[in-house]
């Protein structure tokens, strides 16, 4: 399961709405995909569809898709977002990765 953050819930519902997205019925697509400084790096935009082999989940109510792969990935992430002096953006707090880089958008495990 993934968590959310109270911040990243409110910036969710603001992006999604931003975008023509209802945060009632679509989805944030969270992934992960090879790159970035230390091997693997997140992926994270609005969706509308399921996929075959998605994993659903809802927190705080911001409801969460997930391919197959990248759940194995992402068991018992945070996603938490941060507007303070070293960036604004979405940050994940990922129990399971064992590397991460300076601005925390790759992990190696």
């Amino acid at each position: 399961m993934i968590k959310v953050s109270e911040t990243a819930k409110k910036k969710v519902i603001e992006l999604m709405q931003d975008d023509g997205f209802n945060s009632n019925t679509d989805f944030v697509r969270v992934g992960v995909k090879s790159g970035g400084c230390s091997g693997l790096s997140y992926d994270l935009k609005f969706d509308n569809s399921q996929q075959e082999g998605d994993k659903v989940f809802e927190d705080n109510g911001v409801r969460i898709i997930v391919d197959k792969k990248s759940f194995l990935y992402l068991i018992g992430t945070t996603l938490d977002y941060s507007g303070g002096l070293n960036g604004t953006g979405f940050v994940f707090k990922n129990p399971n990765a064992s590397r991460t880089c300076g601005c925390g958008e790759s992990f190696s495990l």
